[in-house]
């Protein structure tokens, strides 16, 4: 998704495979709209928007792949990021049919079925790069890699960082930070992986990390700090 309708222009967030895109004006090769999940509005060309499918599952592992046929040895047809969902026609051995070939198993799950622990969702994609707008095991961003993770555990979530301040309650001056808690800083958000460690996706290693959040707080610019903690459980 585009801030205007043309490939250079900053993208400001990604649709992955399966997800919904209300089209609200289209001219030429871009409809305007937002994504269903998170009412993210921006351009989309129109060339990728097709019929939508009710999903059943979704891509659980940083990526998984498209075979030609239900086998292992087949040729790979497609490579597919974590989140994206697909609707299974059938099931053959271990793989499932999907649009375009056979996934294996153990690439997807329900899409019915939550975790608790998002942290280990997010700690999936360890090593992912960094990619402003993006939020899929191909490139993400520090906003990307919260709500893709706590949509695993069946919690929406906002899509920018400021927005995401909303999410649980404040965590209390004073009160240890625990797994699962979310630090913001400017322009910046991650989730506590223990009480000192902060994974995060971010441009200073660009990529997915987890690191001491001391270090991440000493990075700041003189007088800029912790913005805010919220607790989800």
């Amino acid at each position: 998704m585009r801030a205007a309708p043309s490939h250079a222009a900053t993208a400001v967030s990604e649709l992955l495979r399966g997800e919904g895109f209300a089209v609200v004006d289209s001219s030429g090769e871009w409809a305007w709209g937002y994504s269903i999940h998170d009412g993210y509005v921006g351009y989309v060309p129109v060339d990728n928007i097709g019929a939508y499918v009710q999903p059943t599952h979704i891509v659980s592992t940083p990526a998984a792949l498209i075979f030609a046929s239900a086998s292992i040895k087949a040729p790979v047809i497609e490579r597919l990021p974590m989140g994206a969902r697909l609707a299974v026609t059938a099931s053959e051995n271990a793989f499932h049919r999907v649009e375009g070939g056979f996934v294996h198993d153990r690439h997807l799950s329900p899409i019915d079925r939550t975790t608790t622990d998002y942290v280990a969702v997010a700690a999936r994609l360890t090593g992912v790069p960094y990619r402003w707008g993006g939020r899929s095991g191909d490139g993400i961003d520090c906003s990307g890699l919260v709500q893709i993770a706590l949509a695993f555990a069946g919690i929406p979530s906002p899509r920018d960082s400021d927005q995401q301040q909303a999410l649980g309650r404040a965590v209390a001056e004073g009160e240890p930070l625990r797994r699962g808690d979310l630090v913001f800083l400017p322009g910046h958000v991650g989730m506590m992986a223990d009480e000192t460690h902060l994974l995060h996706a971010n441009a200073f290693w660009m990529q997915v990390v987890t690191e001491p959040l001391a270090d991440v707080v000493a990075r700041q610019p003189e007088e800029q700090g912790i913005t805010a903690l919220r607790r989800l459980s």
